[in-house]
């Protein structure tokens, strides 16, 4: 039987915390921030928590298979 292979496309945008939870890097961050506030690109810095089952489908995605 092969092994469950992790998701490279995910593992590019995501991670897993110790405690389990998934984490994502806010959008609107990668070009053109001459024209964004530094406000905006403050907060937009902190990355944020995802809940339900998209949180769910990342972490299955992620774990290794045993």
């Amino acid at each position: 039987m092969p092994k469950q292979k992790t998701h490279k496309g995910i593992k590019k945008r995501f991670r897993v915390t110790a405690s389990g939870k998934s984490t994502k890097r806010s959008c609107n961050r990668g070009h053109i921030l001459s024209k964004k506030s530094g406000k905006r690109k403050r907060s937009l810095r902190k990355g944020s928590l995802i809940t339900g089952a998209e949180a769910r489908h990342i972490v299955d995605a992620l774990r290794p298979c045993s």
